[in-house]
């Protein structure tokens, strides 16, 4: 998370509870603790507030699959990007030796 003191936006809340929605699905919440908490996180003022709530769970291994998601989805871009214009290259000499 961000400074513990920066005042926390709805998406910011929204983010903790889809993660304790994970963690309640994967068996670490019972339904009750899930309820406190999700009622803890919207009455939640600042990042610190969220971190407490939190702060007895693993890391969020979604996010770090997201994030691992995002870079391939930009690695594959790049890669594509690459083999494009190395055909065009080539596709360029071809009609420049043809035209001599």
């Amino acid at each position: 998370m961000n400074d513990p003191g920066v005042r926390a936006s709805d998406a910011d809340r929204a983010r903790v509870v889809a993660a304790l929605e994970r963690h309640t699905a994967a068996g670490r919440l019972t339904l009750d603790e899930f309820a406190d908490r999700v009622s803890r996180v919207f009455g939640a003022t600042t990042h610190g507030d969220l971190a407490v709530i939190t702060g007895d769970l693993p890391a969020d291994p979604a996010a770090d699959e997201t994030a691992m998601d995002v870079r391939r989805g930009h690695a594959r871009q790049l890669a594509l990007a690459f083999v494009l214009a190395t055909l065009t290259l080539v596709l360029l000499g071809v009609v420049l030796a043809l035209g001599r």
